[in-house]
This record gives C-alpha cells, sequence and structure tokens, in this order.
C-alpha cells in the first residue's frame, strides 16, 4: 500500500469512528441522559464487563489513575455507577454499573444501532458485517478509548 492509501484509508476510519462518537453520544443525550460525556461511554464499555477497578478503568482509557479515579468519582455522582469491595482484594474497590448505568448502555445501543444503519443501507447487510468481521480482525480487544 502506497503512502497517500495509508493516509487516506487512515482518515476515513478516523472520520467514520469521530462520526460514530458523536451520533451515538447524541442518541445518548436525547434519550433523556443529559451530563454523560463520550469519555463514560468508554468507560461504560470496560465497567460493564464484570465492573473493573480505576486501575483497570486507567489502563483501559489510557490515563492516569488519578484521572480515572476522577471520572469514577463524577459517574458516582451522577449514579451511573457504584463502588463495591473488590471479591477478590480487600485494598481494591469495585466500580460496577447502576441499573441507571445500565439504561444509558442500553441506550448507546440504541444509538449505536441508528448511527450505523445509513452505513448499512448505503454499502448493503452483507458488506457491513463484512466489515465489522475485518475491523473485529485489527483490533479485536481494543481498548476503546476517547479523544479528549
Amino acid at each position: 500500500m502506497q503512502n497517500s492509501d495509508a493516509m487516506a484509508l487512515s482518515a476515513a476510519l478516523l472520520a467514520a469512528a469521530g462520526e460514530l462518537t458523536q451520533r451515538i453520544h447524541e442518541g445518548v443525550l436525547a434519550r433523556g441522559f443529559e451530563g454523560v460525556r463520550p469519555a463514560h461511554g468508554f468507560a461504560f464499555s470496560r465497567i460493564s464487563f464484570g465492573g473493573a477497578t480505576a486501575t483497570d478503568l486507567a489502563a483501559h482509557l489510557g490515563v492516569t489513575k488519578q484521572a480515572a479515579s476522577q471520572l469514577v468519582d463524577e459517574l458516582v455522582r451522577k449514579g451511573y455507577v457504584e463502588r463495591q469491595p473488590h471479591p477478590s482484594d480487600a485494598r481494591a474497590r469495585l466500580v460496577v454499573l447502576t441499573e441507571r448505568g445500565w439504561a444509558c448502555t442500553r441506550a448507546a445501543e440504541e444509538a449505536a444501532a441508528d448511527a450505523v444503519r445509513p452505513w448499512v443501507e448505503r454499502i448493503g447487510e452483507r458488506e457491513a458485517r463484512e466489515l465489522g468481521e475485518r475491523l473485529l480482525a485489527l483490533a479485536p480487544n481494543g481498548p476503546l478509548r476517547p479523544t479528549w
């Protein structure tokens, strides 16, 4: 692949990711979840898999542990997460989604479906499924990191 082709591919993927993040965020807000930011959604994506510590979130988000702790504090105040005792580490606290956090996550899933629908209409169901499979092959485990 030529450098210019690689740059064009990079730009297209970044533009699609930016558009998708914005449309999901707008969809979550439209569904009544005020006070959330895209960074919260990236944190929810990690927390939703059985909870996470602040250290886990810091690694997932690519931020310091202090920044992750501040994000958790904010989400606790807003009622999206709560801290619980860690089941295997008495020194750690496990951050888990509250019912409000799960509801916000479901709203994001609905917004994501709405956001990709025009893409599916444009390129077709089979091609969209193949695109998803190919992107998963390139980045199977994330992590999902917000752009600040």
